[in-house]
């Protein structure tokens, strides 16, 4: 019987949301990096990726908390396990994807995170034994094309270094956080719940690293003066963690793993459309110097092409129960 869920369209609406608010985190967690560079001169680039993730998840985390404080005892144990394991599986790949970006370029980080369109369909397709549709097939390759586009990707600098490895890496991660959320074994999981338990495990793996990578435990404290730094923490926070996180936790297992990871790639169209306007504002009001990027054929043909394959995969016949 077909597999298409009643609430299909609202689902990709609603994700389609999360990748815009996961747009908007871009320009934000730059701004964010310049204050923090401004608040405190040389720290190094683990001490601020670890100040720039921490916070979000340690603020959504009591937010829930708060939240959920007369249910955290209707915990299910597939819902703890299903938000540890997203948690880790999440965390590893801002890990490595943070890290890999230190030693490659951004177009290829870019290009080599959005692989995951291509391995889930492969993966789904090792799983039952068949080939993915045409239709599968044509959007993931229009995907990749378009992110390269995007990106200004040179495949003629490509080589497998120790980022492009890692960035590699993280999209793995990326992949199997997709696929935990279609498991059947995971199907009456509540959102909230799960997204509580990701968010406390990310905060803890990532606080941690922060407490390990600070030159002096008052560094920690230093970033929390600046007005700047609170600011985008808090936008990064409402936006792009706790919306996006329980938008993604909520309605991508309406959908395949397949079309989500595909709509997922949208998330650098956006990002590359705010960055046209949203730099200036930000510096406007926080005396940043972060100027606006400029409007070129790469986000046109690049973020056509994306939307072009999402087009083709909401229009693909319904898919048959396996």
């Amino acid at each position: 019987m077909p597999t298409t869920h009643p609430q299909h369209r609202q689902a990709v609406l609603m994700l389609l949301l999360a990748n815009l608010f996961w747009g908007l985190s871009f320009p934000l967690i730059k701004a964010l990096m310049l204050a923090h560079a401004q608040a405190l001169p040389g720290s190094g680039s683990w001490f601020i990726t670890a100040c720039t993730i921490a916070p979000r998840f340690l603020l959504g985390s009591a937010v829930l908390l708060l939240v959920l404080r007369k249910q955290l005892g209707t915990f299910t144990r597939l819902e703890v396990k299903q938000g540890v394991l997203i948690g880790v599986t999440a965390g590893a790949g801002m890990l490595f994807q943070n890290d890999g970006l230190q030693f490659t370029s951004a177009s290829v980080s870019a290009f080599l995170t959005q692989f995951y369109a291509i391995m889930i369909p492969v993966y789904v397709a090792a799983r039952l034994r068949r080939w993915p549709t045409g239709v599968v097939l044509l959007s993931s390759a229009l995907v990749l094309a378009g992110v390269a586009v995007l990106g200004r990707f040179d495949f003629r600098a490509m080589h497998l270094g120790r980022g492009e490895l890692e960035t590699l890496l993280s999209s793995v991660f990326f992949m199997i956080q997709i696929l935990l959320l279609e498991r059947k074994e995971f199907a009456a999981n509540r959102a909230l719940p799960l997204t509580l338990v990701m968010f406390v495990t990310e905060a803890l793996l990532f606080t941690g690293m922060m407490a390990g990578t600070a030159t002096r435990a008052s560094d920690l404290l230093v970033p929390w003066t600046s007005g700047t730094w609170l600011a985008c923490t808090a936008l990064l926070t409402v936006f792009c963690t706790l919306g996006s996180f329980t938008i993604m936790n909520r309605w991508q297992p309406l959908i395949t793993a397949t079309e989500a990871g595909l709509i997922y790639c949208i998330e650098p169209v956006f990002a590359s459309i705010m960055a046209l306007f949203l730099p200036a504002l930000f510096s406007g009001w926080s005396g940043l110097d972060y100027p606006n990027e400029l409007l070129t054929w790469h986000l046109l043909l690049g973020g056509g092409l994306i939307t072009l394959a999402n087009v083709f995969i909401q229009l693909k016949p319904p898919a048959k129960a396996a």
